[in-house]
C-alpha cells in the first residue's frame, strides 16, 4: 500500500465529508416519466385481461396498478434523492444507490475521455448525463445523470482543462 503524507490523507478525508451537490429537479421528473412508460404495457395487459375475465372487476388490475403506482410516485423520487456528487480540484465523487450504496471517486488524472449524453426526455427537460471514461477495466465508466445541460458541459470543460494541465 502506498504511503501518503498526513496532509494528503486529511485533504482526502475532508473531500469525502463534503456535502453532496444534489441533481437538477428535472431529473426526478424524467425518472417518473420513464417509470410511467415502463408501467404502461403491464397496465394495458391487465385491462385487457380484466375485460375478458369472468371474475369481479378489479381483481386483476388492482394487483398490477398498485405496484405501478408505487413505481411511478415513490421510487423515482427515492432514486433521485439517493444520488449526488462533489467536484474537487482534482477529482469527482459520485454517490448513488438506495439499497446498495456506491461511492465512487474518480481522479481526473485517470480520465481518458468525457462525454455529455442526452436522450429525448433529457433534451426536453434540459438535463444531461456526464460520463467519465477512465483507464482500467473495473468501473471504467462513471455516469453522473441529472445535471443541467450547461453545467454538464462546464464540468466537462473544467475536467478537460485539468487533464491538459496534468499532461503538460
Amino acid at each position: 500500500m502506498e504511503q501518503q503524507p498526513d496532509g494528503e490523507v486529511a485533504a482526502e478525508a475532508r473531500f469525502e465529508e463534503e456535502p453532496l451537490t444534489k441533481l437538477h429537479p428535472n431529473h426526478a421528473t424524467v425518472l417518473r416519466i420513464q417509470a410511467i412508460i415502463a408501467s404502461v404495457p403491464f397496465i394495458l395487459v391487465a385491462i385487457g385481461l380484466e375485460t375478458r375475465s369472468p371474475f369481479m372487476m378489479g381483481l386483476i388490475i388492482g394487483p398490477i396498478a398498485l405496484p405501478a403506482l408505487i413505481a411511478i410516485l415513490r421510487i423515482p423520487m427515492r432514486r433521485h434523492l439517493a444520488r449526488g456528487y462533489t467536484m474537487g480540484d482534482d477529482r469527482l465523487r459520485v454517490v448513488r444507490g438506495i439499497l446498495f450504496r456506491h461511492d465512487t471517486v474518480v481522479p481526473f488524472g485517470r480520465v481518458q475521455h468525457i462525454d455529455v449524453n442526452q436522450g429525448p426526455l433529457e433534451r426536453m427537460f434540459n438535463i444531461a448525463t456526464l460520463t467519465l471514461h477512465t483507464a482500467g477495466t473495473h468501473n471504467a465508466s462513471v455516469h453522473l445523470p441529472g445535471l443541467e445541460q450547461g453545467l454538464a458541459r462546464e464540468m466537462r470543460e473544467e475536467i478537460r482543462a485539468h487533464i491538459r494541465r496534468d499532461t503538460l
